[in-house]
């Protein structure tokens, strides 16, 4: 595309030219119908004054220019209709020359971008940092044991069973409160001591037939109560 010194006229300077005459020729047209509109209107008060007077065959020659008037009318609301629609094609053509030029700048700029990124050495970079960062883990975590070795000391496993001890037995207090009756759950001595005063009594009021039993009965609380003791 160029003029007539042969110079390349760029796209936007051409878009810029046709939308500037079509704005032009949309003003002119305004211009014109609103001239026509002024016509119809004195042409409207012609034919109401000459009517009046009885005068029907000067009604019917304006009748007459007062259609054709109209008809002009209504054409040039129509060129301006399609000279707008023109203007809109031409905006749509400069946006997307605009958005494909940007997307030319962008392409140009990732070329030149992959050309200088080495990809051989960005996957050696990551495969060191993957290594090193696996030994720092290993080392890490290497450290944290021999740290607890040489914490450790004799007896804190002794310490340990005590601080495990007073737990079962805070647990078995607070059970104990709700289930007394329980023998599986670790109670405290004294909890433990009561369980079989029932079977004893039941024993000793019973008497006669059910003594072996309750003398079954009794052995088992005390085999658990012993077993609980150890």
């Amino acid at each position: 595309m160029g003029n007539t010194w042969g110079r390349k006229v760029p796209l936007k300077e051409v878009l810029r030219k046709n939308k500037r005459e079509i704005n032009k020729a949309m003003r002119e047209l305004d211009r014109e119908r609103a001239n026509l509109e002024k016509q119809e209107q004195k042409l409207i008060a012609d034919i109401k004054k000459y009517a009046g007077q009885g005068q029907m065959g000067s009604v019917k020659i304006m009748a007459k220019d007062l259609v054709r008037t109209r008809t002009y009318i209504t054409k040039f609301i129509e060129l301006r209709s399609h000279l707008g629609a023109v203007s809109l094609k031409l905006q749509t053509v400069k946006s997307q020359e605009a958005m494909a030029s940007a997307m030319k700048s962008v392409t140009q700029a990732m070329i030149k971008m992959n050309k200088t990124v080495n990809v051989p050495a960005v996957q050696k970079i990551m495969m060191n940092f993957q290594l090193e960062n696996e030994r720092a883990e290993m080392t890490q975590e290497m450290m944290g044991d021999m740290l607890d070795d040489a914490m450790e000391q004799d007896g804190d496993e002794e310490e340990e069973e005590k601080i495990v001890g007073a737990v079962l037995d805070e647990i078995g207090i607070s059970f104990g409160d709700t289930v007394p009756a329980a023998p599986t759950l670790a109670p405290n001595q004294p909890q433990a001591a009561d369980v079989p005063a029932a079977p004893v009594a039941v024993a000793d009021a019973g008497g006669g037939g059910g003594g072996g039993a309750d003398a079954s009965t009794v052995s088992d609380l005390e085999a658990r109560l012993n077993n609980l003791r150890k």
